[in-house]
């Protein structure tokens, strides 16, 4: 279910022939960019874009909440990922660029998460594996903000992405505007 590489709490799928990691990357590459288009595509459109058969498709993954999770779960890693790469930057660039980051995620990830949600529950192993990585990779970018006086001290990472989260249930005209107003979010997290 999970990718190879695995957040927290989610075990490893065991290693796979060549072929067959071809395929089950062409088939997460189709379904993400697919999910990220509309949500309720079918899983024989999925396998259509990867070029590969149903039955391909169904041997990696034998539900439609297999490969949800999977792509989910793969989302999460980029961002615990990003986090990480961030971090040889100036603290306050670094949770700047991290939360950009974020927000682009969540707004386009709002309808899986929910489909994923409806089938394995908020409180899933999945969720919280997930949340527990995003929490330990990108935490430490606010607290090396705040050690370094750029951020404020009051704020905890919770804080932070409730705050950023909220603005990705919005509508805006366009995506300069969105990157307006998380600026001006940001701009009431810095230190005064």
């Amino acid at each position: 279910m999970a990718s190879a590489e695995t957040v927290t709490g989610i075990s490893a799928r065991r290693p796979l022939r060549a072929d067959a990691r071809r395929n089950y990357e062409k088939l997460l590459a189709a379904a993400r960019e697919a999910f990220a288009e509309d949500s309720s595509v079918t899983l024989e459109e999925i396998a259509r874009r990867a070029q590969v058969g149903i039955g391909t498709l169904y041997r990696h993954f034998p539900t439609r909440p297999d490969l949800l999770e999977s792509v989910y779960v793969v989302e999460v890693e980029e961002l615990c990922r990003t986090a990480r790469e961030l971090a040889d930057l100036p603290p306050w660039e670094a949770l700047v660029a991290w939360l950009h980051r974020y927000v682009g995620y969540v707004g386009t990830k709002r309808a899986l998460a929910q489909e994923l949600s409806s089938s394995l529950g908020r409180d899933s192993e999945v969720f919280r594996g997930c949340r527990e990585s995003i929490f330990s990779e990108a935490g430490p970018l606010l607290a090396r903000a705040q050690e370094a006086g750029v951020a404020r001290a009051d704020a905890t990472f919770d804080d932070v992405l409730r705050l950023v989260s909220g603005i990705t249930m919005m509508t805006f005209k366009d995506d300069g505007q969105m990157e307006k107003v998380l600026d001006m979010a940001l701009d009431g997290l810095r230190a005064r």
